[in-house]
């Protein structure tokens, strides 16, 4: 790396800058990984292995020189009544998550792993969202602007879906991908920043 001080196994924008608001670069190593859950497996544990396995395939792209730095991955889903909403197959999908989202609280669960030292350490964010009830018009016009796609849960708390978000209980940047706070004590736990 060059200035970069870690690698992200991401491709999302939104951790880019979020990273950036704790002073990091970072170099862009996506891991291609088979994102299914698994048969009975719990939200939780399903972000975890997610952010693990994506630590893990970015490891092996590396160099051994390049292994000397940090690796950061993450996954976030929508949990709603402990079933897993995950990015949207095509529209109507998109429309099926949402109208099950309206009027009701889920959960956002987005698990942070970092892979430093011959160890990967994984920690987890859960925010409850509650949003409002949404009318098939306004629904309508949010798939029109395409914001959903590549979105757990079909929305994303940073654009117009914000709008719909009466309250939130736990991390907004949890919920936005990467949980600032639980990824600076991680950070921090390892030496890597100060803050």
């Amino acid at each position: 790396m060059t200035s970069a001080t870690l690698y992200l196994a991401s491709r999302s924008p939104r951790r880019v800058e979020l990273l950036k608001q704790l002073g990091l670069t970072c170099e862009i190593v996506p891991a291609d990984i088979d994102e299914s859950q698994l048969s009975h497996e719990l939200p939780e544990a399903y972000v975890k292995r997610l952010a693990q396995e994506k630590a893990e395939a970015c490891l092996k792209n590396l160099s051994g020189a390049q292994r000397r730095h940090a690796v950061l991955a993450a996954d976030t889903t929508v949990a709603i009544a402990g079933k897993v909403l995950g990015k949207p197959e095509d529209d109507q999908d998109a429309r099926q998550m949402l109208q099950t989202l309206s009027g009701r609280t889920h959960q956002v669960h987005t698990a942070v792993a970092l892979a430093f030292a011959d160890a990967i350490d994984v920690v987890l964010s859960t925010t409850l969202v509650e949003m409002m009830e949404l009318s098939s018009a306004q629904i309508e016009h949010y798939l029109a602007s395409n914001e959903h796609r590549d979105k757990a849960g079909s929305y994303g708390i940073q654009g117009l879906a914000g709008a719909w978000i009466t309250r939130i209980e736990g991390s907004y940047t949890g919920v936005m991908g990467l949980p600032v706070y639980e990824t600076a004590n991680l950070l921090r736990k390892h030496g890597l920043i100060a803050l």
